[in-house]
């Protein structure tokens, strides 16, 4: 017989709040594997708001240096207004520094100077690289991209960085490589999330070899042309703007190339709800809640959700011959 426990946490339907008037929240649940549930995003930014440091932009420049010039790529253009800036490096998901939105201010201890990137697997030339050497050698560009979480809402920001494929090309991948693996550090010094044991550390992300050689793949090292700060995966992470934001992996140190297909942080967790693929669809929801709309951080105004994120485009015939699998979260 099965026996059902509330958690404290839980609470009758009728008696949640409306959407309307809540913040974006989420709550863990610890059991039988430890399975993580995310609540749909309903908030404005300004509600996770720490009264901490004034400034989340702020750095040490001798150590963090300003980013080259970076012309913008207009070949990508949003379709929409760019989310306020301020509300874009408030509010946050990055579990190793915490559960809520408002991490920025712990974020801020995590040094991202002197940072390097292992890039090693299924590769010709196995490296690592200094993030700021890659910045000088590569290049960088300005791309403004929609980001869209799992949990219905979404941004529009300006990234500044460099395709993943131009870093892939300087390790030379091996034909027999088919995916690609990818690790955020972990800094227990500074990631008190790190803490929370039930969670499988580190972070890890993939995605197919096709999928990283794609043009909309993205290595942002900035953010509204500066310095990408911590909290929103500095120095260096990875973007997939079709996909839904959980997929794009934040302060890499790692990237592996493998023939086997990585399993990721959230796909560990529950697989049930977060898969390998987790491409952006409205017309499939999430086992909780609809994705045919998304609340636009900033404004608060829902809007339509667009099927690939509005990228259609550029990434469908990546899964031409793949609508057998499960290619929607």
């Amino acid at each position: 017989m099965l026996i059902r426990r509330r958690r404290g946490w839980e609470i009758p339907e009728s008696q949640a709040t409306p959407e309307h008037l809540v913040a974006n929240r989420r709550s863990i649940m610890k059991a039988a594997g430890a399975g993580t549930m995310l609540l749909p995003g309903a908030a404005q930014a300004q509600f996770w708001r720490r009264g901490e440091p004034a400034d989340p932009w702020a750095r040490n420049p001798a150590e963090v240096p300003d980013l080259p010039p970076a012309m913008r790529n207009t070949r990508y253009a949003a379709g929409r207004a760019i989310s306020p800036e301020r509300d874009a490096v408030t509010f946050n998901n990055f579990y190793e520094f915490g559960t809520d939105k408002g991490i920025w201010s712990a974020a801020r201890a995590m040094p991202t100077r002197p940072w390097t990137i292992k890039v090693d697997g299924m590769v010709e030339k196995p490296s690592e690289f200094d993030v700021d050497d890659l910045i000088r050698r590569i290049g960088v560009e300005e791309r403004v991209y929609r980001l869209r979480c799992v949990e219905a809402w979404g941004m529009t920001v300006p990234w500044t960085g460099f395709q993943l494929s131009s870093l892939l090309s300087l390790v030379t991948p091996l034909a027999s490589a088919r995916y690609v693996r990818f690790e955020t550090a972990t800094i227990p010094a500074v990631m008190p999330g790190l803490r929370q044991s039930w969670y499988p550390w580190p972070h890890v992300e993939g995605c197919t070899i096709d999928e990283a050689a794609n043009e909309l793949t993205f290595m942002p090292v900035g953010l509204f042309g500066k310095p990408l700060p911590a909290q929103n995966g500095g120095p260096f992470r990875v973007l997939f703007p079709w996909k839904y934001g959980f997929k794009s992996g934040k302060s890499i140190a790692r990237i592996t190339l493998t023939d086997q297909r990585p399993k990721s942080f959230w796909e560990t967790l529950q697989a049930s709800e977060y898969g390998f693929w987790a491409n952006v669809n409205p017309e499939v929801p999430h086992p909780r809640w609809s994705q045919a709309s998304e609340r636009l951080i900033g404004s608060n105004e829902r809007v339509p959700t667009r099927l690939y994120n509005g990228y259609g485009e550029f990434v469908a015939s990546l899964y031409t011959n793949r609508q057998n699998e499960r290619l929607w979260a």
